[in-house]
């Protein structure tokens, strides 16, 4: 059981930074930091986005239109920390009761 709450921990921490990556990297793109003309920017850009957008989908369409301003990343995120949190009650309580 605790091998299983660990495993999750890792997948959210990586999907944690691969958002985390993609908004940094859309903010350089938007402010013309780093170049969409480069085949590897484009790539990498396309590939993160293929990751997050099926995150991404459910909520916004939950949440309103604000504008140039997108909060999914930030609800995911912040889901991410409250997953975190609970898998981190059950390892400790799985620690606590020696299963």
């Amino acid at each position: 059981m605790l091998t299983l709450v660990q495993i999750l921990q890792v997948l959210l921490n990586v999907v944690w930074w691969v958002i985390i990556i993609q908004f940094v990297l859309s903010l350089l793109v938007t402010f013309n930091v780093v170049n969409m003309q480069s085949n590897f920017v484009r790539s990498l850009y396309a590939g993160l986005d293929r990751l997050t957008e099926p995150l991404y989908r459910p909520i916004r369409r939950i949440l309103p239109q604000t504008g140039g301003i997108d909060f999914a990343p930030a609800v995911v995120l912040i889901g991410i920390a409250i997953l975190t949190i609970i898998l981190n009650n059950i390892a400790a309580s799985v620690v606590m009761g020696g299963v």
